[in-house]
């Protein structure tokens, strides 16, 4: 099976700058923990304690990533995420005790990328950040075409568009990346040890359902009826595929 995906140059990797990276969360131990999970020279951390913080550094300089807690006083880690999408498609992990599919989902609809629950292992962490900074530079040299075509449904990829159905429709990052795997593979299933592989960038962890979270918003966005899909199907016991008829 050939599968069309992402590739990496990350080769002038250790001449690089380091990723910046702005942390929010109002437990200084655990903002001190991930400061020395990411303690290295390819990491420069910025510590905030509240999402008011957190938005005043966002906007004063340049970051590569955001993780923010969900509970935090003034401005809650939600209400952070949202208008940090309005105006950057930069990368934001929710950090949050609440492991709920309510709260999952609320992330993703306000535009987060990824969710890591407390308590987390600081391994766990590191690999998480290090996949997403690879997805990222992954982004700039694609083997796929820039404009996808399935049915009713266009991808273009160099302007981060979509529309079904001569409707444009707004995705989150995630879902836009998720989406254009799917559709640059048409009619090829993939598990979900495969999607986190190739999607994610990092080994599956079989207790999370964030490939089922992702796939059930994006059907809200791009089906006529999301509990009766016709583009993202269901490969009962292997997986989902996207229809390329």
């Amino acid at each position: 099976m050939r599968v069309v995906r992402r590739t990496t140059d990350r080769a002038n990797d250790d001449d690089a700058a380091p990723r910046r990276i702005l942390v929010a969360d109002d437990d200084p131990s655990i903002a001190t923990l991930i400061q020395i999970t990411l303690k290295d020279s390819r990491y420069e951390v910025v510590a905030t304690t509240n999402g008011l913080e957190a938005l005043k550094a966002f906007d004063s300089a340049k970051f590569d990533m955001v993780i923010l807690d969900v509970m935090m006083p003034y401005i809650d880690g939600f209400e952070a995420t949202e208008r940090i999408r309005a105006q950057s498609d930069v990368p934001i992990v929710i950090l949050t005790s609440r492991d709920g599919t309510d709260d999952i989902v609320h992330g993703f609809e306000l535009g987060a990328d990824e969710y890591i629950t407390k308590p987390f292992k600081t391994v766990e962490l590191l690999a998480r950040v290090e996949a997403i900074l690879r997805r990222v530079e992954g982004y700039k040299n694609r083997r796929a075409p820039p404009i996808v075509r399935v049915g009713e449904l266009e991808i273009d990829e160099p302007r981060h568009r979509v529309s079904v159905r001569g409707k444009e429709v707004n995705l989150t990052p995630m879902e836009f990346e998720l989406l254009y795997f799917l559709a640059a593979n048409a009619g090829q299933v993939f598990d979900r040890e495969t999607l986190f592989r190739e999607v994610w960038g990092y080994e599956y962890v079989g207790e999370t359902n964030l490939v089922d979270v992702c796939v059930r918003r994006l059907r809200e966005k791009v089906e006529i009826e999301a509990s009766r899909p016709k583009i993202i199907l269901t490969v009962r016991g292997v997986g989902y595929k996207l229809t390329d008829a």
